[in-house]
């Protein structure tokens, strides 16, 4: 019954807000209820916009959207409503924006590389890549040359579906790509196993009438095999050959299609010999191991849906004087919430009410409870165990540093290590020079043996297949990535772990990487009669504030009580600003005194000068402790054969203490950034292969310069998005564990290759030579990929 014929008065469109003309019969079922639609046009786009996933859009927009001008239009053109792109399109500079889309149909490392060669040759996509192992893709481009409708229509055309890339698509492709697998696998099974007993009769010698009736029982048998479940190999080779290029479902469609017409052909003239057995049970065994394949890439993948579902769904805020129970995504900056024990926090915040012990192990690898009491921060998709906290929202969403590890995590799986992008270019060349040989190989045993040259030339087709060969690296990364991220190593850029075993000398950064970061104020010296230590900290304080570096960190206890004009920060200097009419300046002697600069106070600490209006105000000396495996890091380094150095912003004489009490012999201190650079350079150029590990905005230039760079746990922001890798303990331990494991890949990638190549050499003169049936060769190339994938794991242990 339409709702203007139940007598509601005044019914207006879901989507729209339009009037619903009377006798209307226009419905969509949203969030389980049929809400009224005023036209097929509105029906169409909130259809689309259901089976999308998107539905949140009707919860969170905040008027209606407007009605479509076309009642049919493209089922592609709802995406660039703007409104709809907010959950999985993010804005870049110049104009620029990212979509991060899930792709149905991907079943190659291959594809991969079609995929980012069609787009690229569109104008206003600047930049496509693609995550075989979680079916995810990032493409970079011009809204105002090219909409998104035009980018999903044409992925669409090459044969794989698009879809947003959110938590509820990512868990509903999966549960589609298991179900849909799983029946395709069945019905290979079955067809494989009736049209093997059909084919005893066969080789049993059967009569001529009985012989024709098994054949046709059997073509019969392996229609739906060769129609339904081998129907992805046929797609992919088609959509890949439309496109004018080769992935490695081209030779096993060649082989399903052209065995399973050769034997129709026979079966029909009563001429020749059949296989319908052979190609059921090849199709059946290429089925196992795709499916084997897709679930250890399920299993293991590396964020392969958003890290933010592991987020609630809700939250307890304090709102109109009580705790009301709201969606977390309706959070926002300076709320308060409360968190029970056992649940986990929505948001960044800091501590307001309560003491508790939080499992921060899905951040940072370790299980062991973190103390958190008043003033202490929370970060987002931690769990509080102990006792209920009240905490005062700082960030949410897109905004926590949960999001911010997340975005580095697909950063990190988008970009291809050069290694696996020279894999997937031989892999495609391959299987250019695969079909040249069958080629060859039928023409041979046309003039030797006629009635064997089409099977053996789909054998040679099917043993050569380099599925092995493009596995061999990329499961290798990811299963090693996941194993470091599991332990608390975060890879954020692809080359991470290639760049690492060709790595000569370490560079470490002293505050924050070879010490603890956690400085404090241990002596204050005022320059001024009348000035009191106190009033020296308050004023450091206020110049501090809002810093995220070690250094204003230790100042963050005392009670500032000045506000701050035109603060500004200067990099490896200090800090500067007016307060109460008169200029100060905190930082080193040369950067804090405009004319000659003091001499340094005694005492093994990291002096900062406060000058008053270019005048010497005070010195304030700061402490920080060794970290304690510092020392038993460089040994270990040392022992691996690599050079050591420390490069430190801190007077010379620190530098020295410090280098002498952790066992490094080179070492520069009162180093600038521009000196930090100039000195990692002048390494470079000498041919070293340099990792660079440091922590605050003065290594900025030295992280973004290194070959590999690393971050530390405690790092300012901006150290953060420009280094390669970041520790997510606080701690140095990973560090070697980082060096390790790299090696440990770099071997697994050698053993898969050679186990590929090695197979490939020993299958192709046999194959050739007709001493393996073309089951026997689905059988081989499934076991050699599912032999390198397995390989592979060893890794994630």
């Amino acid at each position: 019954m339409s709702f203007a014929s139940a007598g509601v008065a005044n019914v207006l469109c879901y989507h729209c807000a339009e009037p619903v003309a009377t006798g209307s019969d226009y419905t969509v079922e949203i969030n389980g209820e049929l809400q009224p639609m005023c036209c097929p046009g509105c029906q169409a786009v909130a259809s689309a916009i259901v089976d999308g996933g998107l539905t949140r859009f009707y919860q969170y927009r905040t008027e209606a959207s407007e009605r479509p001008q076309d009642e049919t239009p493209p089922s592609w053109q709802i995406y660039d409503l703007p409104d709809l792109q907010q959950d999985f399109v993010v804005e870049l500079s110049n104009g620029r924006v990212q979509a991060h889309l899930l792709l149905e149909g991907i079943s190659c490392a291959a594809c991969s590389w079609l995929i980012e060669t069609h787009l690229q040759q569109f104008d206003g996509v600047e930049q496509v890549q693609v995550n075989v192992t979680s079916f995810r893709t990032q493409v970079s481009y011009n809204p105002d040359l090219i909409p998104l409708s035009r980018i999903l229509a044409e992925l669409h055309a090459i044969g794989y579906r698009p879809r947003p890339a959110t938590d509820d698509q990512q868990r509903a492709l999966e549960l589609q790509d298991n179900r849909m697998a799983l029946m395709r696998l069945g019905v290979a099974g079955f067809g494989m196993m009736q049209a093997g007993m059909v084919a005893v009769g066969l080789y049993m010698g059967a009569s001529d009438e009985w012989q024709t009736l098994l054949r046709v029982l059997s073509m019969v048998l392996s229609t739906p095999v060769v129609l339904f479940s081998a129907w992805p190999f046929f797609r992919a080779a088609w959509h890949s050959l439309k496109a004018k290029q080769l992935i490695m479902d081209v030779p096993v469609a060649l082989a399903v299609g052209l065995g399973y017409s050769a034997s129709c052909w026979a079966t029909f003239t009563g001429t020749g010999e059949v296989y319908f057995e052979s190609i059921s049970m090849f199709v059946f065994f290429l089925l196992v191991g795709r499916y084997l394949e897709m679930r250890a890439r399920y299993r293991h993948r590396i964020g392969g849906a958003n890290i933010a579902q592991l987020l609630p769904a809700v939250a307890s805020r304090w709102e109109d004087d009580r705790w009301q129970q709201v969606a977390a995504k309706m959070l926002r900056a300076n709320d308060r919430i409360r968190v029970a024990a056992g649940d986990t926090f929505p948001a960044d915040g800091q501590v307001l009410a309560g003491a508790s012990g939080v499992n921060e192990a899905l951040l940072t690898g370790e299980s062991v409870p973190v103390a958190k009491r008043v003033g202490s921060w929370v970060i987002a998709g931690s769990q509080n165990n102990e006792s209920p906290l009240e905490v005062r929202v700082s960030a949410t969403g897109g905004e926590t540093q949960l999001s911010a590890i997340e975005q580095l995590i697909a950063r990190a799986q988008a970009e291809k290590p050069p290694q696996m992008a020279l894999a997937d270019k031989v892999a495609r060349y391959f299987i250019g020079a695969v079909l040249v040989v069958c080629s060859a190989v039928f023409t041979v045993w046309q003039l030797v043996a006629p009635e064997r040259a089409l099977w053996v030339a789909l054998s040679v087709l099917v043993v050569t297949c380099p599925c092995a060969l493009a596995l061999a690296m990329p499961t290798a990364v990811t299963a090693a990535t996941e194993y470091l991220r599991r332990t608390g190593v975060l890879l954020t850029r692809g080359h991470v772990l290639e760049t690492l075993t060709k790595v000569n000398r370490v560079i470490f950064d002293k505050t924050g990487t070879l010490t603890q970061g956690q400085l404090y104020v241990a002596e204050v010296q005022p320059l001024a009669s009348g000035v009191t230590g106190e009033h020296l900290l308050a004023l450091c304080a206020a110049l501090e504030q809002g810093s995220n570096h070690p250094i204003a960190r230790a100042f963050s206890e005392y009670d500032a009580g000045f506000e701050v004009e035109s603060l500004r920060q200067v990099t490896g200097g200090g800090v500067s600003g007016c307060i109460e009419a008169a200029n100060y300046r905190l930082g080193n002697t040369m950067f804090a005194a405009a004319e000659q600069p003091p001499e340094l106070p005694p005492g093994p600490y990291l002096w900062l000068l406060l000058t008053r209006n270019d005048v010497p105000y005070g010195f304030i000396g700061l402490a920080d402790k060794v970290r304690d495996e510092a020392a038993e890091v460089v040994a270990a380094l040392l022992q691996k054969g690599l050079a050591v150095e420390l490069l430190s912003g801190d007077t010379h004489d620190n530098t020295a203490r410090l280098a002498q009490e952790v066992g490094i012999a080179c070492y520069q201190g009162g180093a600038s950034p521009a000196d930090k650079l100039a000195r990692l350079q002048h390494c470079q150029a000498q041919g070293d292969v340099i990792l660079m590990v440091g922590d605050g905005i003065n290594d900025v230039p030295t992280l973004s310069g290194a070959d590999v760079s690393i971050a530390m746990a405690g790092a300012t922001d901006l150290a953060r998005t420009h280094a390669d890798c970041l520790l997510l303990q606080h701690s140095l331990q990973p560090l070697l564990l980082c060096l390790s494991r790299a090696h440990a890949t770099r071997r697994v990638i050698r053993q898969n290759l050679t186990l590929s190549l090695v197979y490939n050499s020993l299958a192709l003169p046999l194959a050739a030579l007709g001493l393996i049936p073309p089951w026997a060769a689905a059988l081989g190339m499934t076991a050699s990929s599912l032999l390198v994938v397995l390989n592979a794991l060893r890794l994630t242990r």
